[in-house]
């Protein structure tokens, strides 16, 4: 039985993988080898050495101290992709609230007190005030062409929006994903020089933390409309609350409000909607709970976040998994001990990833308690599982 820990509240779906049978699963569970997080801050938190894994139902990571964990052998993993397609209608819904006056023209409607006429006349002769663009024949420039930003490029096409995409470390998946018509550019300023409207969808790492900053908007047409559904920091608060108040930036929608945002004109403010649907959590939990579960029982690693994905399908009598660093001779201070020990390598596979690498050996014995002993007193392990 392995013991896994919820720290959030997590799509029963997830019971459908870790079953009964084969784990423990519970919000009080004790010295836990797995973590279920979805937003929890985990920067303090006291790992204990037993810890093998975090699964992360979505895609932000910012929360978790992933070198810290990399370098106590935890392995990380999200959910890529899980809710793209929520995060896609959204967009939607920011789209339209970046062009209209949807939000003022409601709290009219609410708070009219027929002291004009009946409703139904009197809305006739206000409703110019809240009239808005459309976007059809505008440009949106996509930054960040991944799981969401594709779908969501895909999408403007159909509203007949003319679209360019930015995105330097796009996959081959999303490439296949992304429509022809899509214009891809690979300079960032053109994204901010020729776009109406420009949404974001990238993570929240050293390169992109104030990526929209006062160089940026500077670059942009007057009047830009600006969807951030990626992460707050994305966007210098500093700068986007200048440019609104000067009409630099004539609309922002986000979802992740300050109290700064909130009292700047000209702002849509959403509490973190993005994927908060019943589909994109059921699809997170489940994704998350898959990686978990094949990684504790068969050492496998996908859709990690500090160590390289690694999968090889089992053909020996035992599965050794080692995390350790990636230095040059590790491999072959390894194999020695191997043959003293008279354990032979049917199949293996090693991957690196930055300063940490993963290396799995399925042997034709079971391992003795010496080398598993010798393997961990090897410098540069970390961490040593045999399944």
């Amino acid at each position: 039985m392995y013991k896994v820990k919820l720290l959030n509240n997590i799509s029963p779906s997830a019971k459908t993988i870790l079953t009964a049978d084969r784990y423990e699963l519970s919000e009080t569970v004790e010295h836990p080898d797995a973590l279920f997080v979805r937003a929890s801050d985990l920067h303090n938190y006291p790992f204990e050495k037993n810890l093998l894994c975090i699964g992360r139902a979505g895609i932000g990571v910012n929360t978790i101290p992933l070198d810290e964990c990399a370098e106590k052998g935890i392995v990380v993993f999200n959910t890529p992709g899980g809710n793209a397609n929520g995060v896609k209608e959204l967009f939607l819904f920011a789209l339209a609230m970046a062009s209209r006056e949807i939000l003022p023209a409601m709290e009219w409607v609410k708070t009219y007190d027929g002291s004009q006429g009946p409703v139904e006349q009197r809305m006739e002769k206000v409703k110019k005030q809240y009239a808005g663009p459309e976007f059809a024949g505008k440009t949106l420039g996509v930054i960040g062409a991944g799981n969401v930003g594709s779908r969501v490029a895909n999408i403007a096409l159909a509203c007949n929006m003319k679209v360019y995409a930015y995105d330097p470390y796009l996959s081959a998946d999303a490439a296949w994903a992304i429509s022809r018509h899509v214009f891809r550019v690979s300079d960032l300023r053109d994204i901010f020089r020729y776009s109406d409207y420009i949404t974001i969808h990238t993570p929240l790492t050293d390169e992109t933390r104030n990526m929209i900053d006062d160089k940026a908007i500077a670059m942009m047409k007057n009047g830009v409309r600006i969807i951030n559904y990626a992460r707050g920091e994305v966007v210098n608060e500093d700068a986007i609350i200048k440019a609104l108040n000067e009409g630099k930036v004539a609309r922002y929608v986000a979802d992740f409000p300050t109290k700064r945002l909130i009292e700047t004109k000209n702002t849509v403010l959403t509490p973190h909607l993005g994927g908060t649907t019943f589909e994109s959590e059921s699809n997170c939990a489940r994704m998350a709970a898959r990686e978990m579960d094949d990684y504790l029982t068969n050492g496998n690693i996908r859709n990690s976040v500090n160590l390289p994905d690694v999968q090889l399908e089992r053909s020996g009598a035992s599965r050794i998994c080692i995390i350790h660093r990636n230095l040059p001779g590790m491999l072959a201070n390894m194999m020695p001990l191997f043959a003293r020990d008279g354990i032979n390598i049917e199949n293996m596979t090693n991957k690196s990833r930055g300063s940490y690498a993963y290396s799995v050996f399925d042997v034709n014995a079971d391992v003795p308690e010496k080398a598993i002993q010798e393997l961990n007193d090897l410098d540069g392990v970390i961490r040593v599982r045999v399944l």
